[in-house]
């Protein structure tokens, strides 16, 4: 890894965490594109980077995170079953899922034409939950089991959240911002657990790399979610699903069948 494809691997992270597009497969295929081989380190650095990207949100939402315990609970219930579940298949998913390309691809097809059908079918009912704090725990449980499905790369933790809680009765703005929120734990659990196992074999110009990265993902990130709260207002995600379908589609084209 050089200078460059640090800040290229922190732009595409900060752009695509927080939309329903697959941060960690977009990671991996840039990875692809750029001829970086999925070595230990650069498995680490895909998920150390997202760190970048929650500092925004933290910066965005503290106030909630923190001055707010009933805001604070509901995502707390939430990040449980993502923890133990995550604990339970982690080396699964480092050893034979992070950097399948043919998982991504596959995850990115299938996601994208279920969004595109999912949003054709779905409307708002009466009396959806329209604020964070007024998330049941239930439901907040359940969430947090959407999330899990994420540890599949390519299927997009903030696109499993959303519809999960789309699905539940939530309010588009109220699951977007719930899904910014649970990804501060979900990624602070994951990177710290991926560092206390890896962290002391990373070399000084590795440790380089990464503050780069992570620098670059906060600042691409905390834009990408002032864009995604101004689209929702008036789009649904059937854009986001077409992308992932082309995307899947592309990437088949020129790097599997070339």
């Amino acid at each position: 890894m050089n200078f460059i494809q640090a800040v290229i691997f922190g732009i595409v992270e900060g752009i695509t965490e927080f939309l329903p597009i697959s941060s960690t497969g977009h990671l991996i295929l840039t990875a692809r594109l750029l001829g970086v081989p999925q070595t230990n380190f650069i498995k680490s650095f895909q998920i150390a980077i997202q760190l970048g990207a929650i500092l925004s949100v933290v910066v965005l939402y503290w106030r909630s995170l923190i001055m707010d315990f009933r805001v604070l609970k509901r995502v707390l219930a939430a990040f449980i079953p993502t923890a133990v579940l995550g604990l339970i298949f982690y080396k699964f998913a480092k050893q034979f899922l992070l950097g399948n390309t043919e998982v991504v691809l596959w995850s990115l097809f299938v996601g994208g034409i279920f969004l595109i059908l999912f949003e054709l079918v779905y409307f708002e009912k009466p009396g959806a939950t329209d604020e964070i704090f007024n998330i049941s725990y239930k439901k907040s449980f359940l969430i947090g089991i959407f999330q899990f499905i994420a540890i599949i790369p390519g299927v997009s933790r903030s696109a499993a959240t959303i519809l999960g809680g789309l699905i539940l009765g939530l309010k588009r703005r109220t699951i977007v911002e719930f899904s910014f929120m649970l990804a501060v734990p979900t990624m602070l659990a994951a990177t710290g657990l991926d560092l206390v196992k890896h962290a002391g074999t990373f070399s000084l110009d590795q440790f380089i790399f990464l503050s780069i990265g992570f620098v670059t993902s906060f600042v691409a990130a905390f834009l990408s979610v002032k864009f995604l709260l101004h689209f929702i207002k008036t789009h649904n995600f059937i854009s986001f699903g077409i992308y992932r379908v082309i995307m899947a589609l592309l990437f088949w084209f020129f790097i599997i069948w070339r």
